[in-house]
C-alpha cells in the first residue's frame, strides 16, 4: 500500500535540522526534546502527564507496530491518563500497518484526532547522541509554517494536567490523601488494590489540616521549584507523624520541603531499564523512570538520607527520613509500562500507615 506523507523538519535550538515525514497531525509544534529508550509501552508514555510540553524521541527503531488499544475497554491497562500529553512524537521508522488483537486504530490516527504531530524517517540514533552530549534542548517540528521555540518548563504544568476538584476512589481501610501533580492511572489502581480509599486533590490543595492516614505526592511535569505552594504545605506537615510517600516529582518536592535543593540532569532518565540500588546494600533493581530533575544529595539536611542511588550516574533516586515515616523515590514502583521490581515500596507505605494507625 502507498502512503502519502508530508515532509517535515525537526529544528533544534542549536541550529541543527533533521528532515523526515509526517504521521499524525500536520501542525507545527515546539517544546523540550527528550528521549526514551524503552522498546514498548508507547501508549503509556504518550498518555503520561509527566511528558507535558515535551517532544518525545523514541530510540527503538520501529514504533506503532501494535497500534492503539480501545480506550473504553483497555483504559486501565494501557492508558496512564485520559489525554495525550506530549507535544509531538519523533521516531525512526513508523509502522503503517500495525496488527494486534487489542488494536482499535493505528498510532497515526490516534495522534491526528488529538491534534498531535509525529515525524518519522529521523536518524534517532544521531539525535539521541546529540542530546546526550549537549543535553536536552528546545526543539520544534515544522510543517508549513515556522513557529518560535518555547520552553514549557517555565509554566505551572501541574495545574494543566491535574484533577480540578477533590475526587474519592475506592472504599478501603486506609485513607490516602493523594496530591495530584499529574498522577498516572496505575498509581491510583495500585493504591486501591491495597485496600485504600484514595482522596485525590489538585496540586494546590491546602492539606495542612486535612485528615488522612497517609499522604501521597504524585508524579508530574515541570520544574519542581515552580510549585512553592505545595512545598510550603509540606514543610508544615513534616512536623507531624503521618506517613508520607512521594514518587518522581513528589520525591523532588519532598526534598525541597525538607530543605534540600534540586538540579536539572543533562538529558534525564526516561526508560524502563534504569538500575538503582538501595543505599548501603547490595540489593539492586531495574526501574521505570521519566524525569529530568533530581535532588542534590549534598543539600540534604540532618535527619534525611539517600534511600536509592542510580547505578548509571550515581544520582540520588530516593529519600528517607531517619526516624519519621517519610520517604520517596524518583522512579515508578508501579511500573506501567515497565518492570515491577520495586512494587514492594507501595506495600512498605501501607505497612508504615498500619504502624502509625496502630491497627
Amino acid at each position: 500500500m502507498i502512503y502519502y506523507q508530508h515532509k517535515a523538519i525537526i529544528a533544534l535550538q542549536d541550529g541543527t535540522q533533521y528532515k523526515g515525514y509526517h504521521f499524525g497531525a500536520t501542525i507545527s509544534t515546539s517544546g523540550e526534546i527528550v528521549f526514551n529508550t524503552a522498546m514498548t509501552g508507547y501508549t503509556e508514555s504518550i498518555t503520561d502527564p509527566s511528558y507535558k510540553g515535551q517532544l518525545l524521541v523514541y530510540t527503538f527503531p520501529l514504533i506503532g507496530n501494535y497500534g492503539i488499544p480501545e480506550e473504553d475497554i483497555f483504559m486501565e491497562a494501557f492508558y496512564e491518563s485520559e489525554s495525550i500529553h506530549i507535544n509531538g512524537l519523533i521516531v525512526s521508522d513508523y509502522s503503517h500497518d500495525p496488527n494486534h488483537w487489542r488494536m482499535a486504530y493505528n498510532l497515526s490516527y490516534w495522534l491526528k484526532i488529538n491534534n498531535i504531530p509525529g515525524i518519522s524517517g529521523i536518524d534517532t540514533r544521531a539525535l539521541t547522541k546529540k542530546l546526550r552530549k549537549k543535553g536536552s534542548m528546545l526543539g520544534k517540528i515544522i510543517f508549513y509554517q515556522d513557529i518560535p521555540f518555547y520552553n514549557y518548563n517555565k509554566e505551572n504544568l501541574a495545574s494543566q494536567v491535574c484533577i480540578k476538584k477533590k475526587t474519592v476512589y475506592g472504599n478501603g481501610k486506609y485513607r490516602i490523601l493523594l496530591v495530584d501533580f499529574g498522577v498516572k492511572n496505575n498509581i491510583l489502581l495500585s493504591l486501591i488494590k491495597r485496600d485504600c480509599t484514595v482522596v485525590r486533590v489538585p496540586w494546590d490543595y491546602d492539606f495542612r489540616l486535612s485528615h488522612y492516614d497517609g499522604l501521597f505526592l504524585s508524579n508530574g511535569p515541570g520544574n519542581p521549584k515552580i510549585y512553592q505552594k505545595p512545598i510550603n504545605y509540606l514543610r508544615y506537615v513534616l512536623n507531624k507523624e503521618a506517613p508520607i510517600f512521594g514518587i518522581c516529582l513528589g520525591n523532588q518536592l519532598l526534598g525541597l520541603a525538607a530543605g534540600g535543593n534540586t538540579y536539572k540532569l543533562t538529558f534525564g532518565h526516561r526508560s524502563h531499564n534504569q538500575p538503582v540500588k538501595i543505599e548501603g546494600s547490595v540489593h539492586a533493581f531495574i526501574t521505570s523512570q521519566n524525569h529530568g530533575y533530581v535532588i542534590e544529595e549534598k543539600s540534604l539536611p540532618r535527619g534525611w538520607k539517600v534511600l536509592f542511588r542510580n547505578l548509571n550516574d550515581n544520582s540520588c533516586e530516593g529519600l528517607i527520613h531517619e526516624y519519621k515515616p517519610f520517604f520517596s523515590v524518583q522512579f515508578h514502583p508501579e511500573g506501567a509500562g515497565g518492570p515491577l521490581d520495586t512494587e514492594f515500596l507501595l506495600d512498605w507505605f501501607i505497612q508504615r500507615i498500619h504502624k502509625y494507625k496502630k491497627y
